[in-house]
C-alpha cells in the first residue's frame, strides 16, 4: 500500500448536521484534506449525494460510511445503486453472506467491512454474548471479509498489527478512533494516536472530532499531515 499518496492517508470525517455545513467545513479545511468521510448524520439530513458529487468535483475522494446491514439481497441492490455514486469506499458490517452479496455488485467501489466498533471494548463484547477477545473477533471478521471479496476492514490501531501480519496487502486497514496527544477520548475505547496507527499498519486514518472541534480545524489537519509526512518520509 506504499503507493497511497501521503496526503490521502488522512480521511477527515465531515460529522456535521447538514450538507451546507459540510461544504463550509470542507472549504475551511481547504487543501489540508483530500479525502472525506460522510456518514449517517449527513445521510439523514438530505442532499447526501449532491454533497458527494460536490466533494468529487473539487478533486476530493469520498468515503461513504453507511455501515450497511440488512438481508443480503437488500444490501446487494443497495451496493448496485451506490457503485456509480463516485464514492471511493463504502462500509458494511462484517457478516459473511452480506459481504458476499455486496462484493458481487461493487464494481470499482472498495468495500470496507466493519470489524468491531472502536467505541466497544471487552465489556461490550461480553454484554452481547461473545466470550472471546475483541482481537480474536476482529481477526475472525477480517478473514471473512477477505474471503468474501471485500477490499479492506475498519479496525482500531490496536488490532492493525495482527491484521497486517495475517493478511498483508490483501486487505486495506482503515483506522478510526484516532486521538492525537492531548485530545479527549470521548466515546472511543480502543484509540491510538496518528503515528501509532501507521506504525501498527494502518493504511488510512479517519479523524473526526480532533479536527472538527479544534480552534483551527485546518491547522489541526495540517499538523496530522505533518506527522504522516514524517512517518512516511523517504
Amino acid at each position: 500500500m506504499n503507493d497511497i499518496p501521503r496526503r490521502e492517508r488522512l480521511i477527515a470525517a465531515l460529522d456535521v448536521p447538514d450538507a451546507a455545513q459540510a461544504r463550509a467545513y470542507a472549504e475551511r479545511l481547504g487543501d489540508a484534506v483530500r479525502f472525506y468521510k460522510i456518514g449517517l448524520e449527513l445521510f439523514t439530513a438530505g442532499g447526501y449525494f449532491e454533497l458527494l458529487a460536490w466533494l468529487r468535483g473539487r478533486g476530493g475522494k469520498v468515503f461513504a460510511d453507511l455501515k450497511l446491514y440488512d438481508i443480503p439481497e437488500t444490501v446487494r441492490r443497495a451496493v448496485a445503486n451506490l457503485r456509480s455514486s463516485g464514492a471511493e469506499f463504502l462500509t458494511l458490517h462484517a457478516e459473511r453472506s452480506i459481504m458476499e452479496a455486496a462484493a458481487r455488485e461493487k464494481g470499482a467501489l472498495k468495500l470496507l467491512a466493519v470489524t468491531v466498533l472502536t467505541s466497544f471494548d471487552q465489556k461490550n463484547m461480553a454484554e452481547m454474548g461473545y466470550a472471546g477477545s475483541v482481537e480474536d473477533l476482529v481477526l475472525q471478521r477480517a478473514r471473512a471479509a477477505m474471503e468474501s471479496g471485500c477490499d479492506g476492514v475498519i479496525a482500531s490501531g490496536l488490532e492493525a498489527p495482527k491484521i497486517k501480519a495475517a493478511f498483508g496487502d490483501r486487505l486495506l486497514v482503515v483506522t478510526p478512533g484516532i486521538r492525537p496527544a492531548g485530545s479527549a477520548m470521548g466515546d472511543q475505547k480502543r484509540a491510538v494516536d496518528v503515528a501509532q496507527a501507521f506504525a501498527n499498519g494502518a493504511d488510512y486514518i479517519v479523524v473526526g472530532r480532533p479536527i472538527r472541534d479544534a480552534a483551527d480545524p485546518r491547522a489541526a489537519a495540517e499538523a496530522i499531515q505533518a506527522t504522516i509526512a514524517f512517518v512516511f518520509k523517504d
